[in-house]
């Protein structure tokens, strides 16, 4: 089973990942854009294995740049305070 097959389970892997970048002394800039690297990625690549990567895939593809960014950061804002 892989973590994108469950949606809390990509939840607290984005979390681990995003405590042990900052641990590392990573700013929130690069973070923001290693997010963003990663959700352009998800969303070219992957397939959505659940309801709500659907949703964050068709988010993005009709948001442009900025709003992808933005995304991003979202999604690390969402994972950090769960």
């Amino acid at each position: 089973m892989s973590i994108l097959d469950n949606w809390d389970q990509w939840k607290d892997f984005l979390g681990d990942r995003l405590d042990a970048t900052n641990e590392k002394g990573v700013g929130e800039g690069a973070m923001g854009e290693m997010a963003y690297r990663l959700g352009n990625y998800l969303a070219n690549e992957v397939d959505p294995k659940n309801a709500e990567e659907q949703i964050l895939k068709d988010l993005w593809s009709v948001a442009d740049e900025q709003e992808q960014h933005t995304i991003a950061n979202l999604m690390m804002k969402y994972v950090k305070n769960k």
